[in-house]
């Protein structure tokens, strides 16, 4: 048998993201048979970041703390983007230019001026790029994919979207998703922005207005960062709790819209939701029937079918570990062994290579073009939020 291609991939930031996409290149290749091999060739942090153990943890082959020099070498064979969400555009332009295909953590920018700019970057250096929504790729949501694309629901009416935390207490100091010049907004396109993703693929249908959106900032001032270690969502942090700074971004936030198809939708998001730790999903109600996923109990999908008789119709749950059935689940266990966070991204890395490789994905995966279209999204949001429209109850006489 000819030896598969290889491909030099760089990852370009640490932190959460990057011991996620690690995990995922070091392991795609153990469960999915990808026409691309691909190699973990080089990792960039900044020397503070200790780049160096970061490297020798994860399988990195090599360590850099130049990332313009990485993404311009000659050895790279793509470019995996898992930076502050306001370094996307800089290092995506720098690789688009280099000629390197790229992938991207979400959201695309943190802005839509410079989101628009790595569109139009992309489509003229005629690379393939990849924006790493990853609960595309829990077989459960892929599978939701599937039954909405035959039919199963009808035509959509209702959708109802929410991303659930509770992390982000008084405790947590000024960490850059806290600061709006770095992350470019909070739980809104932190998260927010995967459940526009989730619903936009199950649906197929774009959002097509903002009808009202609300944000808010419960905690108004953290504790100044100090030190960060560990690669949680906050990390290990500690603050100066004498010096405080103010938080330039939502907690919270709430807003109403409409599909292209008239389906009316409600999306939510905060990192407030005490008892929830990581509870997204959506609820799809269609004309033949409806959908629901969390993500805390990621292996199941649950399924109305309205189309039988009114005696015994009902909801079922359907455990989405069934090959091969279910998409992606021929890869990992035997059935109704679950698998969990860590595998979505695995799945998104194989689809990645499966791309490289001219092959089709199991489901689509988004480009640059495609996330770009959940970008205008959060920007409509934030421009209605930003208005502040609303009618006070003693103002209605």
């Amino acid at each position: 048998m000819a030896e598969k291609q290889h491909l030099n991939v760089a990852l370009i930031g640490q932190g959460f993201m990057g011991r996620t996409h690690s995990n995922a290149w070091s392991q795609v290749r153990k469960f999915f048979k990808s026409p691309v091999t691909p190699v973990m060739h080089t990792s960039y942090g900044m020397p503070q970041e200790e780049p160096q153990v970061f490297a020798q943890k994860w399988g990195w082959q090599n360590v850099s703390t130049d990332w313009q020099a990485t993404v311009r070498s000659a050895e790279i064979g793509l470019v995996d983007v898992v930076t502050p969400n306001h370094l996307h555009a800089t290092v995506a332009k720098a690789a688009l230019a280099a000629g390197k295909p790229v992938s991207c953590e979400k959201p695309l920018s943190d802005n839509l001026a410079d989101a628009r700019e790595m569109v139009e970057l992309a489509r003229l250096a005629k690379v393939p790029t990849f924006v790493w929504y990853n609960y595309r790729r829990c077989p459960a949501v892929a599978y939701a994919y599937k039954l909405a694309r035959s039919g199963a629901l009808g035509t959509i009416r209702h959708v109802r979207a929410f991303y659930l935390q509770d992390w982000a207490d008084e405790s947590v100091p000024l960490i850059w998703r806290f600061q709006k010049e770095v992350a470019g907004s909070g739980s809104h396109g932190d998260l927010a922005a995967h459940v526009i993703d989730m619903t936009r693929f199950v649906t197929g249908e774009e959002i097509v207005e903002i009808n009202g959106a609300m944000f808010e900032t419960f905690i108004k001032q953290r504790a100044v960062l100090t030190k960060v270690s560990g690669g949680g969502i906050a990390g290990g942090t500690q603050g100066d709790a004498r010096a405080m700074a103010p938080v330039t971004v939502d907690d919270a936030v709430l807003f109403i819209c409409r599909f292209e198809g008239g389906a009316v939708a409600h999306f939510e998001a905060t990192r407030m939701a005490t008892g929830n730790q990581n509870r997204n999903g959506f609820e799809i109600n269609g004309t033949k029937g409806s959908l629901k996923f969390n993500f805390e109990r990621m292996n199941e999908l649950e399924y109305y079918d309205a189309t039988g008789p009114r005696g015994i119709q009902g909801w079922r749950t359907i455990m989405c570990t069934h090959a091969p059935d279910h998409p992606y689940a021929d890869a990992w266990w035997p059935d109704s062994h679950g698998i969990g966070y860590e595998h979505a991204f695995t799945n998104t890395a194989s689809d990645i290579l499966r791309v490289l490789g001219g092959q089709e994905p199991v489901v689509p995966i988004p480009d640059f073009a495609d996330a770009f279209k959940t970008q205008r999204v959060l920007e409509a949001v934030t421009l209605l939020a930003q208005e502040k429209h609303c009618i006070r109850l003693d103002q209605v006489k």
